[in-house]
């Protein structure tokens, strides 16, 4: 969520147009590069997933449990490289009853762009999806998603910037996007659309993570992007993978000018995974280098049968184009662990931090501290799942602008705020995928 400013001189505004294009020229090329270099070794190998960290990360009991991962999820990129072409079709509903113990007048959990609507059964998400992925044999992929529900209507957005036009159906578009696997070393994957962000460890759709109400830093970060992508496997290890979207969400409009970016994902081990992801870009009316906003997304996770855990950390920054320039600056922390029981029970505990010094992402300046825990029950038949969790989680938020919701108006149009929120939640969500080989 986000704020503004305008030109200088001609010569100023063509050196920085020129700046901006050679920085994603560059990007873009030197992975490309990197790429060609291999090309005398190249062999077609499965590329580690370069993705919002957890994604779909989920149960892999010995021989046994069915992962979320195997569960065809319309966030997921397009990184299969299987020798056929293989389509993937399915779809869920997400529906949950929040109980917030501060009962507020207008049913509204603060300064948030999923699950945000209390006291009161609610769809928070629908969507059904077709996929196509690239394969050796059919180098082409695509992927279409349709998604609807109560968390289709803010997540997308900025407090500080304007709607792209459109951007009331285009809310509707989930992962949306064409790709191709080209044959250069080991396999350049390029994608172009709306799809899945590289940034942060959970997805826009709670079937596909641990826990069903997403962290702070989630929801102040993107969940989709609009643009190209492309990644590369260096080694069977080592994965990179550039980017240039439209803004920091996909569906503000503050200017023209596009934001770049890049990942690297290491998995040092069997059992732990590293990426480091970066963007840069303006999120302005006013576009000049000193007003861009550089964010850094950091994520390590160790992942064995039956338990994983994670820790992820960012932070972000920029100059607001108001009067003396004020520097702005957020930073989130999670720590989320995740145990499997057996194919149908598992737990997860996520504490978390997020601190707002400017007010720049959430609107208020505030740090939230917060502690989530989930209970899960998950069973399937043939290609259906149905998920049931049971979820606990308070947020204490302080500071000058900070707190949550509770009771009636104080005045018109103005509910009263309190440092504390309790919220128990009840979620049944409940997919089919499915695939075929035409």
């Amino acid at each position: 969520m986000n704020l503004l400013k305008l030109p200088v001189k001609a010569t100023l505004q063509v050196k920085e147009s020129l700046m901006r294009k050679t920085a994603s020229a560059a990007l873009l090329t030197i992975l490309v590069a990197l790429a060609w270099t291999q090309a005398t070794r190249a062999q077609t190998t499965e590329m580690p997933p370069t993705v919002r960290g957890n994604r779909q990360a989920e149960q892999s009991e010995a021989g046994n449990l069915v992962a979320a991962t195997d569960q065809d999820a319309p966030g997921d990129p397009q990184t299969t490289r299987s020798l056929h072409p293989q389509w993937a079709y399915g779809g869920f509903l997400d529906a949950a009853y929040l109980l917030d113990f501060n009962h507020p007048a207008n049913d509204l959990f603060r300064s948030r762009g999923t699950a945000y609507k209390v006291d009161e059964p609610i769809l928070n998400m629908e969507a059904a999806y077709l996929r196509k992925t690239a394969s050796e044999s059919s180098r082409w992929g695509v992927e279409f998603t349709l998604q609807g529900g109560q968390d289709t209507r803010i997540f997308a957005f900025s407090a500080t910037a304007p709607n792209l036009p459109g951007s009331e159906w285009l809310r509707h578009l989930g992962p949306t996007d064409v790709s191709y696997l080209a044959p250069v070393g080991k396999g350049l994957t390029v994608q172009a659309g709306i799809f899945s962000s590289l940034i942060g460890y959970d997805s826009l759709y709670a079937k596909d993570n641990f826990s069903y109400t997403r962290p702070w830093g989630a929801d102040l970060t993107p969940y989709l992007m609009m643009g190209v992508n492309v990644s590369y496997p260096f080694t069977d290890k080592l994965t990179g993978a550039a980017f240039v979207v439209n803004d920091y969400f996909h569906l503000a409009d503050p200017n023209s000018v596009p934001s770049e970016g890049g990942q690297i994902a290491y998995k040092a081990t069997s059992h732990t995974t590293i990426k480091e992801t970066v963007l840069y870009g303006p999120h302005q009316s006013d576009t000049g280098l000193q007003h861009w906003r550089f964010l850094w997304d950091s994520i390590a996770e160790w992942k064995t049968d039956r338990i994983t855990t994670a820790f992820e950390y960012h932070i972000g920054t920029e100059k607001v184009a108001t009067p003396g320039d004020p520097r702005a600056l957020w930073t989130s922390a999670q720590l989320p662990v995740h145990w499997v029981f057996n194919k149908h029970w598992s737990a997860t505990v996520r504490p978390e931090l997020y601190w707002d010094r400017d007010g720049r992402l959430s609107g208020f300046r505030q740090t939230v501290k917060a502690n989530t825990t989930t209970l899960e029950y998950r069973t399937s038949y043939r290609q259906s799942t149905a998920i049931v969790r049971l979820e606990h989680r308070i947020d204490d938020s302080r500071g000058p602008g900070g707190g949550f919701f509770r009771g009636g108006e104080i005045a018109p149009g103005v509910v009263a705020v309190t440092p504390t929120q309790n919220l128990v939640i009840l979620a049944v969500i409940v997919a089919f995928d499915s695939h075929f080989r035409p």
